[in-house]
């Protein structure tokens, strides 16, 4: 039987908008979202493989758990829906952004408190396209997770730090996965516990922790921590879309670099990603002048 809680709020909440950063893609095995708007995760905590459904119920969240790790999971219910979360702490300074704030009164900044799985799929990320990297992080899943605990047939859990460690080099291959990721993703599980670390620390002590590791940069870092830490001021930079976004959203110029990005940012500092994010729901994107980036498929190389 599963474990239950709820919470509930205590102002305007999206539920699905808040999760929707955990999600790896359409075809996540580890994220799924059902035809009644519940919502389902597959987690490794440090208790075990456990299972999280959330739907909303009213003005409260009603969650359900399986697995050894649901006690862990419902425990740290609240603060994974955003509870500890303060979007009064925000102040829009530009109209676009008041406009994306007025719109989306339900936005919280989730914490997981789980580093590695949010930091390897980031990691994944790194340099290639959307859709490769989740079909890295779906193939190797569906190939080295196991069954997630509870009713939800195709959930996976992510392999524990020993079997991302125990996969040979052509199964990376055959994932699409090149070999400069598939390393920093070796070195990382080798320091699992010192990365778990991470989610009690401020971000600027969990960023240089997570950046001790070569080959996770400022990027990886930050994309990591807006989900394991909820951190409000966790700006992504190094990417290559967002300072376009925000730099045409805001001034309606094109090519936008990070330097000119950071400082049409400065007046949200300590919120910085949640601008970002608001500015990305605001959707005025620069028209696009040249053809979307092909798939590259590692594994014909």
């Amino acid at each position: 039987m599963p474990a239950h809680r709820s919470w509930t709020p205590s102002g305007p909440y999206d539920l699905a908008r808040s999760l929707s950063v955990l999600r790896r893609g359409p075809g996540d095995p580890a994220f799924q979202v059902s035809a009644d708007g519940a919502i389902w995760r597959a987690s490794r905590t440090p208790e075990g493989a456990g299972t999280l459904r959330v739907v909303p119920r009213g003005e409260a969240v009603e969650a359900q758990a399986w697995g050894p790790g649901a006690d862990w999971l419902l425990e740290r219910l609240p603060a994974l829906l955003g509870a500890d979360d303060d979007p009064s702490a925000f102040t829009p300074r530009h109209r676009l952004v008041h406009e994306a704030h007025r719109r989306h009164p339900g936005l919280r900044l989730i914490r997981t408190g789980l580093v590695l799985e949010s930091l390897i799929p980031s990691i994944l990320e790194q340099k290639v396209t959307s859709d490769e990297a989740y079909r890295g992080w779906r193939l190797l899943l569906q190939r080295h997770g196991e069954p997630a605990p509870g009713p939800a047939e195709r959930l996976r859990i992510m392999p524990d730090p020993r079997t991302w460690a125990l996969i040979p080099s052509w199964e990376w291959h055959r994932a699409g996965v090149d070999a400069k990721r598939s390393s920093t993703i070796l070195r990382a599980v080798r320091v699992a516990r010192r990365l778990e670390e991470a989610a009690a620390m401020d971000l600027a002590a969990a960023s240089a922790r997570l950046q001790a590791i070569p080959g996770i940069g400022p990027w990886t870092a930050a994309e990591t921590l807006q989900r394991s830490n909820g951190t409000p001021d966790a700006i992504t930079v190094g990417d290559l879309h967002l300072p376009k976004i925000i730099g045409y959203a805001l001034t309606g110029e094109r090519g936008t670099d990070d330097a000119a990005m950071l400082e049409l940012l400065a007046p949200y500092a300590g919120q910085r990603h949640r601008a970002a994010r608001l500015i990305v729901l605001a959707g005025r994107v620069p028209p696009r002048r040249a053809p979307r980036f092909s798939v590259r498929d590692f594994r014909a190389i």
